[in-house]
């Protein structure tokens, strides 16, 4: 019962951080990467479909994105959604491929980067601390029914104090890399 409970907190604190990571792969930092597209859905034929799906994406180098739909009708139509989009890039279309040409973030702009990752990371901290606190609850009501022993109560509530800790590691351990990345010139 209570091996079981540990490894439900163990693959919860496992999704935040993920969540977290995610997050911060979708944050530009100056260099051309794929993932800031995951998010973006063009309105094909009335269905909002994801730009991967209709598309092939590339970064042929640093600076760089491109974007070749599969049908060339669609091309102005994604142009549009990525001029839409939050991302501050200008796609340029040259009748067959759009490029995403990855401007350099300016100081405050990769001020404003960090505090945003520092925000996700906070947020992914307090959702593991959630986790353990759920858990040291259930914990403590088997305690009191009687399920567990006071040492299984001590014991247990020792592993999750240290899953917590290992996973707040690992999100400040990708916050300090991030944080890296995004101010390197």
């Amino acid at each position: 019962m209570l091996n079981e409970l540990l490894n439900k907190v163990e693959s919860q604190m496992k999704k935040s951080m993920d969540v977290f990571q995610h997050e911060l792969s979708k944050m530009r930092t100056g260099q051309a990467s794929l993932s800031i597209l995951d998010d973006i859905k063009v309105d094909y034929y009335g269905t909002m479909t994801p730009l991967n799906q209709m598309a092939t994406l590339a970064a042929p180098d640093p600076r760089t994105l491109t974007v070749q739909p599969w049908d060339k009708s669609v091309l102005s139509l994604i142009e549009k959604t990525l001029q839409k989009s939050d991302l501050g890039l200008n796609p340029a279309n040259d009748g067959s491929l759009i490029r995403l040409p990855i401007p350099s973030l300016n100081e405050e702009r990769r001020k404003s980067l960090v505090k945003s990752a520092r925000k996700h990371g906070e947020d992914s901290k307090i959702a593991v601390r959630n986790i353990r606190r759920d858990a040291n609850d259930k914990i403590k009501v088997l305690k009191k029914d009687s399920d567990i022993t006071e040492d299984d109560e001590k014991k247990s509530m020792s592993e999750v104090q240290d899953l917590t800790n290992q996973f707040i590691k690992k999100i400040d351990d990708l916050l300090g890399h991030k944080e890296k990345d995004i101010m390197k010139v």
